[in-house]
């Protein structure tokens, strides 16, 4: 016999207990007993509820039986209680009581809770297969960051306790009457939904705060298996909500168009018939509609629930509207809210799209909207089970299939040139690949003072491995100083006519040096790059040139890599580290990152100069790198140049390099590097103070800014929405600022 509690709730004169166990075989039973301290017995609730992941990890299937149970019973302070629980013969018996209870809840015993969770078979077939692929070293290293994932803050939803309103706000909220109240209609389409899970999706419309909103349900069932009878019910009780039984199934898109129909609202709020919202998303939405009239496209974070409806856990917190990202994954997904005028130019569902049609409808809104705002909340709870892409991807091939023509139809409308969309890192992650234009020349800027070997393997990368060949090699001469440097220049530029070295005289300042050798470029396309760098990826400029080429893209990053083949760079969000740094630093290559985003085309605030390729014209147009700023957020700083063009900065996943950092310039180790670094510091927060003060809009403000990974904000160091801190600029005096 094997089984877990995963949840004990104290509730005034009750206690819940949510868990699993199991037997030998599928078909074994367990019974239950509840007794008080005198081992006497006490009158309990008992519910089975289905535990598809224990059926799939102990017997490699799904399984009809339930294997899960939640049991309640009376509970007194100050005595003892036992669970009895017995399955084939074996017996086992848990004490509770409240000390025992706060126990549990302590740090030490979730930490060895969530080690014992690790303890499994699945985990062990996960981890040999991970060893067999990438290797023992890699294995290492991914349970290191799992183990220390284990001492975080908060569980999600714990976290998600502390953060969502309380009932004093909640009934602020009821009692709050908007200049302008829309009415929101949720579309629902219906088809063999459980009882349980559309009673409970109602339920949560009807506490909803907010309560200028109908309900909109078209049930597709078959003859026979309708929901008429609950819907009837709930509609008597509510005229809000009302439906249509179609008398068949007309497919996912054509249940929704008839859902749709229905509609009579300003906005429209598309739902599934088995999740639930939190009685404060409409009256979020109302507020979102109010502060930003102009925006026809609303969307919310989102999380998931289990089937039973008790747990919350993997929180999708996103980025403000980011295209490329869109067309990497379906991030928006769900709370999606469309104006209703949009709704009519856009037009319903479209079937040759089932399975992914909410991506190609979110595809179209988007690029149609005036604006589009997003809720940094979590306003949306996806039940997740082993049928559903929430959980299992493979369960539904024809939605990612679906979703890839959706992506090609989305650039055929924004008249991008895309070879093929296909699957990226896992099913539901796209990787396109754009059609180059021609073949433009690429100026390699690359300064360089001694390190002629990093150099060596730097150029030598590029010349024997890259599959795109047009390319020039500006190297900057910074004032080396050992005589094989400059024999290995004259080697090189008598065996490549391609390979020039020009001579910087001047004293080290990165944005300087650059910009000098852009002066000699030919090229079209600039690709600044450290000389302590390595092509790994034969294709990564024909990627990074793919998204230049696009005319609202001004920037292309790569993806970089230590010598280990963990994460140097996967782009940058301002305020990491409190101006700005890179993400999922030290994360190995193979490892899972938040929502795969390391493994995702997106936009992001700014990229790395440790290879960023830019059109020379985009380059020239804002005055090249600043050269007030000599060595620290010169980079960051011409990101935030070239977005305040209204070009994007994309990262460039499959372009992937070796950055092998620290070889060429020194560690900011003397005062006089400090104080260089601190007015720099001083200098960029007075050039961008907007984006320092409001956040990355390609971040997400619930997320942690000291660590690289995506973590949860810790709610007892870091308010949910404070500024950022401008301490290093303020002490500055104000001939220095």
């Amino acid at each position: 016999m094997k089984y877990k509690i995963d949840v004990v709730r104290i509730r005034e004169n009750s206690i819940t207990l949510n868990g699993w166990v199991i037997g030998r075989s599928p078909e074994s039973r367990a019974t239950f007993r509840v007794e008080d301290d005198h081992h006497r017995p006490v009158k309990f609730k008992h519910v089975s509820t289905r535990r598809d992941d224990v059926s799939q990890i102990y017997f490699k299937r799904t399984c009809d039986r339930e294997f899960g149970f939640d049991i309640q019973f009376p509970y007194e302070r100050g005595k003892d209680y036992w669970l009895l629980i017995r399955c084939e013969g074996r017996q086992a018996k848990i004490k509770y009581n409240e000390s025992l209870i706060a126990k549990r809840a302590s740090v030490a015993h979730k930490r060895m809770e969530k080690i014992k969770d690790l303890m499994n078979m699945e985990t062990v077939h996960v981890a040999l297969d991970f060893w067999k692929e990438h290797g023992l070293r890699a294995l290492v290293l991914k349970s290191r960051h799992k183990l220390a994932g284990l001492d975080n803050d908060y569980d999600y939803g714990e976290w998600y306790d502390l953060i969502k309103p309380t009932e004093e706000e909640l009934e602020n909220q009821r009692n709050t009457h908007f200049a302008y109240e829309p009415l929101l209609s949720v579309v629902i389409p219906a088809y063999k939904t459980p009882e349980r899970y559309l009673r409970e999706m109602l339920d949560s419309i009807l506490a909803q705060t907010y309560t200028n909103w109908e309900v909109c349900i078209a049930d597709g069932s078959p003859r026979g298996q309708s929901l008429e009878r609950i819907l009837q019910r709930y509609a008597e009780k509510d005229s809000r909500i009302r439906f249509q039984i179609l008398g068949g199934n007309r497919g996912i898109a054509g249940n929704t168009n008839a859902a749709l129909e229905m509609a009579r609202g300003d906005y429209v709020i598309l739902a599934d018939h088995d999740d639930t919202l939190p009685s404060h998303a409409f009256y979020e939405v109302a507020k979102a509609v109010n502060e930003h009239p102009d925006c026809d496209v609303i969307y919310s974070d989102e999380d998931k629930l289990d089937m039973d409806g008790k747990a919350l856990f993997d929180p999708h917190f996103k980025p403000d509207f980011n295209g490329d990202l869109l067309t990497s994954v379906n991030y928006i997904c769900h709370l999606f809210i469309v104006k209703k005028e949009l709704l009519k130019q856009v037009g319903g569902f479209r079937q040759e799209f089932d399975g992914a049609q909410d991506y190609d409808f979110i595809f179209r809104c988007t690029e149609a909207a005036k604006g589009i705002h997003h809720i940094p909340k979590v306003l949306y709870h996806w039940r997740c089970h082993q049928d559903s892409t929430a959980s299992n991807p493979e369960s539904k091939m024809y939605a990612f299939e679906a979703g890839s023509r959706a992506i090609m139809a989305h650039y055929e409308r924004m008249g991008i040139r895309a070879e093929k969309v296909e699957k990226g890192v896992d099913y539901g992650i796209y990787h396109t690949t754009f059609r180059i234009q021609g073949e433009p020349l690429i100026s390699v800027i690359i300064p360089n003072k001694d390190h002629r070997d990093d150099l060596d393997v730097c150029v030598r990368s590029l010349l024997e491995r890259s599959s795109y060949r047009n390319l020039e090699f500006i190297v900057v001469e910074n004032n080396s100083t050992e005589p094989a440097t400059f024999a290995y220049y004259e080697k090189m530029q008598a065996e490549h006519p391609n390979f020039h070295v020009v001579t910087w005289e001047k004293g080290f300042n990165y944005s300087a040096i650059n910009n000098f050798g852009t002066s000699f470029a030919k090229g079209e396309y600039l690709l600044l790059l450290n000389n302590d760098t390595e092509l790994i990826e034969p294709d990564s400029i024909k990627e990074m040139l793919g998204f230049c080429q696009r005319e609202d893209v001004g920037i292309a990053g790569a993806r970089l890599l230590y010598g280990d083949d963990t994460i140097q760079h996967a782009g940058v969000v301002i305020g990491f580290g409190g101006i700005a740094g890179h993400t999922f630093i030290g994360l190995h290559k193979a490892e899972n990152s938040y929502f795969h985003r390391a493994m995702c085309a997106q936009d992001y605030s700014a990229v790395t100069a440790a290879c960023l390729m830019t059109k020379k014209s985009v380059f020239e147009a804002v005055g090249g790198l600043s050269e007030e700023l000599a060595v620290a957020f010169n980079d960051i700083d011409y990101c935030m140049k070239v977005r305040a063009l209204g070009k994007l900065v994309v990262y460039a996943p499959y372009a992937c390099l070796y950055h092998y950092e620290s070889k060429s310039r020194g560690l900011e180790d003397t005062p006089q590097k400090v104080e260089r670094f601190n007015r720099e510091v001083a200098i960029f927060i007075k050039k961008w103070p907007d984006i320092i003060r409001e956040g990355d809009p390609y971040y997400n403000p619930n997320l942690t800014l000291r660590k690289s990974n995506f973590a949860l904000r810790d709610l007892l160091k870091e308010k949910i929405g404070e500024p950022y801190d401008l301490a290093v600029y303020d002490k500055f005096a104000p001939e220095e600022k």
